[in-house]
């Protein structure tokens, strides 16, 4: 099967990098929107595009249905979830393909079982993958969380089973906090995902978020393409991440890779997808989570592997097999993503509004994926993230020097950014070294040279 309409069920800058590839392949590109957003570039730059609803996003969004219409309407045969939103919801693929249209994504039933962080972990413990330390099963009352608490031993991790991206996520050091923070973590869990069911995983201290690329056609091909270090984040949200790892041992991405493999396979995936794991002091790996969709962060593997992932994706989904095996894949180079979110640098509070300046520098080794331009209005309606900012070089050397260049001549103007903050990332000593940490903007101040 060839496509040739593909509808972008998302917004910003991924519904712009997903239909860069759609045009390259002469794919038709149909975008939705909200009424919030019908000034953005990627309704402009579309070849379609259909209002889906109101500015909330569960009346826009999130509104399968709706989605599901303009597909049908405009004669789409595809759609690209993108990352967020729907992307991972197991229900909207099934509608999909239900519809006549084609998913471009893994099974839905792939989806479900790694969406569910308890299923999850029982999948990988059976496949040989490392899981940290945990409940067997999800619980629902503090009681049965501080029975299971006891045994795994404190400090731990609560966590909401059926959702992600760090919500209603609380490190636990006593009985007392448990029973402190589990009725709200009980609650955001319910109120965001529907499933107010929680589980405990033993909490590993100081640990890296280390994930991996994976890859796998519908033939029985899978393959990875090496791993991305994701330690630099807050509230549990990523800020920076670079490929390949600056910390980790060669041993140590052997036993990453192998593991990921190992999970694709034990799930039957298909597509592109991503393993993620902590990696403790002692090199030790533990599975996190699999995230069934494009990362935010893909564009770093891109830049190394010289891979279209967006494109790869198409070709699973049109039934072709992956044109290359792992011997193929060498990394090269190294590269940094820099993600821009419209809020306070201090406080991290969001900061919607218009954009009045929106200018960076262009040239070798320098991509940005933007979901605004100047005179555009960052709206309070969604994901503060207005764009990602991807340096690389022939080394990590080359690669935080251009940085520096980047990060400084970068202007936003009319709102609040983040910009400060990376800025003085790309200065500190721990990150210049690559010995860093989840911790990194959490537990000490930003150590200049």
């Amino acid at each position: 099967m060839q496509f040739q309409k593909v509808l972008i069920a998302n917004r910003g800058e991924i519904a712009r990098r997903i239909a860069r590839t759609l045009k390259e392949r002469g794919i038709g590109v149909v975008a939705v929107y909200s009424e919030a957003d019908r000034d953005l570039p990627f309704v402009r730059e579309a070849d379609e595009a259909v209002c889906i609803g109101p500015p909330p996003v569960a009346q826009s969004y999130l509104n399968g249905k709706a989605i599901i219409r303009a597909a049908k309407e405009t004669g789409a045969e595809a759609v690209h979830p993108g990352y967020g939103l729907l992307s991972e919801n197991a229900g909207f693929a099934r509608e999909v393909m239900d519809a006549g249209l084609c998913f471009i994504g893994p099974d839905p039933e792939v989806i479900a079982r790694m969406g569910d962080k308890v299923t999850a972990r029982k999948v990988m413990e059976e496949a040989g993958v490392p899981v940290v330390p945990g409940t067997p099963g999800g619980v629902h009352t503090w009681e049965e969380a501080a029975r299971e608490a006891d045994r795994i031993g404190y400090p731990v991790m609560l966590k909401a089973s059926a959702g992600g991206g760090g919500i209603g996520m609380h490190v636990i050091r006593s009985r007392e906090e448990l029973e402190k923070l589990f009725p709200s973590a009980q609650g955001r869990a319910k109120a965001y995902f529907g499933d107010g069911t929680l589980f405990l995983e033993k909490f590993v201290e100081s640990p890296r978020h280390v994930e991996v690329q994976i890859l796998a056609d519908a033939q029985g091909n899978t393959v990875h393409l090496f791993e991305r270090e994701c330690s630099i984040q807050r509230r549990n949200q990523k800020v920076v991440e670079e490929c390949l790892s600056p910390s980790i041992e060669p041993a140590t991405r052997q036993k990453l890779t192998d593991a990921a493999i190992r999970a694709a396979k034990a799930v039957g995936y298909t597509g592109a997808g991503t393993v993620e794991f902590l990696v403790d002091a002692k090199e030790r790996i533990y599975f996190l989570e699999m995230n069934t969709r494009l990362q935010v962060e893909h564009p770093v593997t891109e830049a190394v592997t010289g891979l279209d992932l967006v494109g790869l994706q198409l070709d699973v989904a049109e039934g072709k097999p992956l044109p290359f095996s792992q011997a193929d894949v060498t990394p090269k180079g190294h590269a940094i993503e820099y993600r821009i979110y419209a809020e306070d640098p201090e406080r991290f509070l969001p900061s919607p509004g218009k954009v009045t300046r929106f200018q960076m520098l262009q040239g070798e080794g320098i991509r940005v994926d933007a979901g605004v331009e100047s005179g555009n209005t960052v709206s309070p309606y969604y994901d503060p993230m207005v764009a990602k900012c991807i340096v690389s070089g022939c080394n990590r050397g080359e690669v935080l020097e251009r940085s520096r260049q980047v990060l400084a001549a970068f202007q936003v103007e009319g709102i609040k950014t983040n910009l400060p903050l990376l800025q003085k990332i790309v200065h500190d000593v721990r990150f210049v070294q690559g010995k860093y940490d989840t911790g990194f903007l959490n537990n000490k101040p930003i150590q200049q040279r």
